[in-house]
């Protein structure tokens, strides 16, 4: 059954309008993770899980963005525990997970990284946004609001929630699915959509929005 399911994860990280305070540095708020059933062409159950930062603090622009307070995310869990939940709870390990572009990979890889955590997934990632550009045929890779416009499909929820952005990314998979343009999951590279976890660290600062 394992092979048949893939998380799919979009997180949200602390952000500025410029540049991050002195000693801040871009930390992992939320993690919000669907679970597709990719034979029975479903989402099944979708997750959140609130993360405390250590070395930033939520801003006032993260806030107006994400909708996440620094109330809220204080009640979080910190970063090394999120990362023992979508292992032991999530099966993170064992599953192919996707995101929307490469961000969410690379800042995991970045974090685990400065933390000495354990990083939680294994190596078949899946660049959704690369797959969803070439499925059809576009010339620039959409952000995940245009890519639902072009595959008409609703916004559900609130973007910029990382629990509501991997319900819709999500649909874009199955979309792609049932077009037959998603890959199996494999670990190697191709054209930029597949390729194994880990690999350069994110950038400090502004995270990507898309």
């Amino acid at each position: 059954m394992t092979g048949a399911l893939l998380n799919v994860v979009d997180i949200e990280a602390t952000c500025w309008e410029g540049q991050p305070p002195p000693g801040a540095v871009s930390e992992i708020i939320e993690i919000g993770l669907t679970v597709v059933d990719l034979a029975a062409r479903e989402r099944i159950a979708r997750h959140r899980v609130l993360v405390w930062p250590k070395r930033s603090a939520v801003s006032a622009f993260c806030t107006e963005l994400t909708g996440l307070t620094p109330q809220e995310v204080a009640r979080g869990v910190d970063f090394a525990e999120a990362c023992r939940l979508l292992a032991a709870e999530h099966r993170a390990g064992r599953r192919a997970w996707a995101s929307w572009g490469d961000y969410d990979r690379k800042q995991f890889t970045r974090q685990c990284e400065a933390t000495s955590t354990p990083y939680p997934f294994g190596r078949r990632h899946i660049n959704a946004k690369a797959v969803f550009t070439e499925a059809y045929g576009l010339g620039r890779r959409p952000g995940m609001a245009r890519a639902l416009e072009v595959a008409g499909l609703p916004l559900e929820g609130r973007h910029h929630r990382g629990e509501d952005d991997a319900w819709n990314i999500a649909a874009l998979v199955l979309d792609l699915a049932g077009r037959g343009a998603w890959p199996d999951g494999r670990p190697y590279a191709s054209r930029g959509g597949f390729r194994p976890a880990g690999g350069p660290p994110a950038s400090p600062g502004h995270p990507r929005r898309g």
